[in-house]
C-alpha cells in the first residue's frame, strides 16, 4: 500500500523537499510520494495531517512551532527545542522529531576556529539550532526585532538583543534564522546594523536556499565568506527520510539520491 508525504509551510511553492524524497523514494523501490502543501494557519496543522491520510510530514517555516503543539510524543531534542519539522504517524499518534539543527550543525563545518555565533531571528529553527550548538559548547546570541520571542531564548539560558538594545558587534558567524529575502527582497536586519556586524565576523550563512539572499549579497559585498541553506536542507532531508522508512537504508546512500535534486536548478 502506497504511503503519502508532505511537507507544510507558507510559503512553500520554492520546497527542494519533494523532488528530494521522491528520489530517493524511487532509488530504494519504496512505494511512497511525497508533495507539497500550503498551510496558512499552524494551528490547522494536526487536522489536515489526518485530513490529508499522511504517513509522515516535514514543516518549515513558519510553523515548526506549531509542529511541535500538534505532536503527541516528542523525542527529547524536540522538547528541549520546542521545535518540530518532522512527524512520523505511528499507531494514531503523531511523532515529532527534529533534524534541523544536525543538518546546520553539518554545514556550519565549512567554517573554522568559530565559536561565538549570532542568530538573526528567533522561530522555530533558531530554537531547535541554538540548543544543539549551545549543547556543544557554542556562544550562541540570539537577535530579534522584537522582544517578545526573546523570552523563551533568556529562559534557556542565551544572551538576547533587540534590534534596539545590541551593543555586541563582534561575533565569529552570522546566520540568518528568518523568512527575509524568501519571496522578497529583505535584509532580516537593518542595514547600518548589519554593517557594523560585519567588520568583525569571519562568515555568514543564510538557512534560504536556492538563491543569493539580499543578506548574502550584502555579505559577499564586504568579502564576508558565506553559504546558502542547501547543505542544512540535504542533511536535514537524509534524517527525515530516514524515520519515514524506519532506518532501513543507508544514509549516505540516501544522501546521493537526494544530492540529485539540486542538479535541477
Amino acid at each position: 500500500m502506497s504511503k503519502l508525504f508532505a511537507i507544510f509551510g507558507n510559503p512553500i511553492e520554492h520546497s527542494k523537499s519533494p523532488l528530494m524524497h521522491n528520489l530517493a523514494f524511487s532509488t530504494f523501490d519504496v512505494n511512497s510520494c511525497y508533495t507539497r502543501y500550503l498551510l496558512k494557519d499552524g494551528d490547522a496543522l494536526r487536522s489536515k495531517f489526518f485530513e490529508l491520510g499522511l504517513s509522515g510530514a516535514n514543516i518549515t517555516v513558519p510553523h515548526k512551532e506549531s509542529a511541535f503543539r500538534a505532536c503527541d510524543w516528542c523525542d527529547d531534542f524536540s522538547k528541549s527545542a520546542g521545535s518540530v519539522n518532522t512527524i512520523i504517524l505511528k499507531e494514531g499518534k503523531l511523532h515529532g522529531y527534529n533534524t534541523d539543527a544536525l543538518g546546520f550543525f553539518a554545514s556550519m563545518k565549512a567554517f573554522h576556529e568559530i565559536n561565538k555565533i549570532l542568530f538573526l531571528g528567533a522561530g522555530g529553527t533558531a530554537k531547535s539550532t541554538s540548543t544543539l550548538l549551545k549543547d556543544v559548547g557554542f556562544d550562541v546570541v540570539v537577535l530579534n526585532r522584537g522582544k517578545e520571542k526573546l523570552e523563551s531564548f533568556k529562559n534557556s539560558g542565551f544572551k538576547t538583543y533587540t534590534f534596539e538594545t545590541i551593543d555586541d558587534f563582534n561575533f565569529d558567524l552570522i546566520i540568518n534564522m528568518t523568512s527575509a529575502g524568501l519571496s522578497d527582497d529583505n535584509l532580516p536586519a537593518p542595514k547600518k546594523l548589519l554593517l557594523q556586524l560585519f567588520q568583525n565576523t569571519k562568515g555568514c550563512i543564510d538557512v534560504i536556499y536556492g538563491k543569493e539572499t539580499p543578506f548574502l549579497q550584502l555579505a559577499k559585498k564586504y568579502k564576508i565568506e558565506t553559504i546558502d541553506g542547501s547543505t542544512m536542507l540535504l542533511k536535514q532531508g537524509v534524517l527525515a527520510f530516514d524515520h519515514f522508512t524506519d532506518h532501513q537504508f543507508d544514509l549516505y546512500k540516501v544522501e546521493q539520491a537526494m544530492k540529485r535534486a539540486f542538479d535541477f536548478g
